[in-house]
């Protein structure tokens, strides 16, 4: 028996809000989606951090440079990036062209070609499979041949919402990003609140609501 695809149509350009925090927060529940000649990799965002203009832990604060140029292409491309020579992150990029900002996808809940992500992380069970992003990287087949393309296309490696049907929706909370020693006063980290594979200590899951700023 076929089963169908998800629903999911590609998410445009111009769906995507011009503004760091407000896409961090927007792409919690949306889906990311990687086409492979073998069979398609998807599953719902559920956690995100914001690394907005200015922002000195942004990869972007000191300027373009080689290794960050896709930081500073239009919001919605890709910016991979080996992180302490162990694991590859996926970001996208955030802001108008030559702006340098981005957003960490940090945590995936899988919905389609667990078996083959499965194969990529052997001995790894479903909720740790992509509940992080080195392992999200790992679990999606995403390695440095994918910084610069563009996630907006529909095709490879793309981001998108769902088609049809009643959207679920699901509560996002706000707290400090995981992992940094500097501007931990401010919230851009955003993740739906409830989701068992949304990743960090677990002391860090009693976040602020969408009322709240996150932006202070």
């Amino acid at each position: 028996m076929t089963v169908a695809a998800l629903p999911v149509r590609a998410l445009t350009r111009d769906d995507l809000p011009v503004d760091t925090v407000e896409l961090a927060r927007f792409m919690v529940g949306k889906y990311l989606v990687h086409d492979l000649p073998e069979g398609r990799l998807s599953g719902r965002i559920v956690e995100t951090e914001a690394y907005p203009l200015g922002d000195s832990t942004s990869h972007a604060f000191a300027g373009r440079r080689p290794h960050n140029g896709s930081m500073f292409l239009a919001r919605g491309h890709a910016y991979v990036r080996l992180t302490y020579g162990l694991s590859y992150m996926l970001n996208m990029s955030s802001e108008q062209e030559d702006v340098g900002a981005g957003i960490l996808i940090r945590a995936v809940e899988p919905l389609e070609g667990i078996a083959a992500m499965q194969a990529r992380r052997p001995g790894i069970k479903l909720l740790d499979l992509a509940r992080g992003p080195g392992r999200l990287t790992m679990a999606f087949a995403v390695g440095p041949s994918f910084d610069g393309v563009d996630l907006c296309t529909g095709r490879g490696l793309w981001i998108g919402k769902m088609r049809t049907g009643k959207v679920q929706e699901h509560e996002v909370a706000a707290t400090k990003r995981i992992g940094l020693s500097r501007e931990m006063h401010r919230l851009l980290r955003f993740y739906e609140a409830g989701s068992p594979f949304v990743s960090g200590p677990r002391k860090l899951l009693t976040g602020l609501v969408p009322g709240d700023d996150a932006r202070s």
